[in-house]
């Protein structure tokens, strides 16, 4: 028995170490590892996307194919080690960042039963997220949940706006059905809608355009309505995220003084000095 445990331990020790480089970035080799990886990363997308231009596939198509293999074994032997370091190896696999790795090397295998279905490859840039952590960037978190909290806060008044701006966008586009019609392009009021939406946020693709007079002077109107309450929602969510901002603020509070008010990225009290 005692000449098993030192087995295990080592096997216990060398998962453990990988997990800590593969997974964490708080080792010189964990910051180094994700570097690589997302350099590969990079590099593998750079190669597909070179691929798809029609001269430089037909005259550089073996290398792009063999460098595309090469990333694909690398990418594979990444996702092995995942699973197999890590402590929960289902739970990695069923995680988004478990299905992103997993559906980055599919399609090359893919790709010997389905030629087309390689150009997929480009989702390894969803993997580039976790630049974020090396990057240490954690700091960010805080505002991010506070950009989320208020549109969250503001989602009942902006669905409200856009029903508004639906039910104009109806109405316009009903009147335009009627006055232009369909010698004119508004061959249905859905269509007349659609002209309706794009006039009303100053989109204007010109693919369907008023003839007429009063056709003309409705479309000017559904213009400046688009200039007038295109900046609702905008200001909607600017309120919610200085309330929210506030409400951060004011729960923040000193241990030393018992005062709040104090920025989220403070480190010590603004009143007394203290550590926060």
């Amino acid at each position: 028995m005692g000449d098993t445990e030192p087995g295990k331990s080592g096997k216990k020790d060398f998962k453990q170490t990988l997990y800590e480089v593969i997974f964490g970035t708080e080792t010189p080799a964990g910051r180094l590892f994700d570097l690589v990886l997302i350099y590969a990363i990079l590099a593998s997308v750079l190669a597909v996307m070179v691929d798809s231009v029609g001269w430089l596939s037909l005259e550089y198509h073996s290398l792009l194919l063999t460098v595309e293999w090469v990333f694909t074994a690398l990418f594979t032997l990444e996702y092995l080690t995942r699973v197999y370091c890590s402590p929960s190896p289902g739970r990695y696999i069923r995680s988004f960042y478990g299905i992103v790795d997993l559906f980055s090397i599919l399609p090359t295998y893919l790709m010997l039963i389905f030629p087309n279905i390689g150009f997929l490859l480009v989702i390894r840039l969803l993997r580039v997220l976790r630049i974020f952590r090396i990057l240490k960037l954690v700091r960010y978190l805080s505002e991010m949940n506070i950009l989320i909290r208020a549109m969250l806060q503001s989602r009942r008044k902006i669905l409200i706006f856009f029903t508004c701006v639906l039910v104009l966008s109806a109405i316009f586009g009903s009147l335009m059905y009627i006055v232009e019609g369909p010698e004119n392009g508004f061959s249905s009021i859905p269509k007349s809608i659609y002209w309706t939406i794009v006039t009303i946020t100053t989109v204007g693709y010109g693919d369907i355009t008023p003839q007429t007079p009063l056709g003309q002077v409705i479309a000017a109107i559904a213009m400046l309505t688009g200039y007038s309450i295109i900046a609702v929602p905008t200001g909607i969510l600017t309120a919610e995220l200085a309330q929210e901002m506030m409400r951060g603020k004011a729960t923040r509070m000193c241990r030393a003084c018992e005062r709040s008010g104090h920025d989220q990225d403070a480190e010590f009290c603004k009143h007394c000095g203290r550590k926060l």
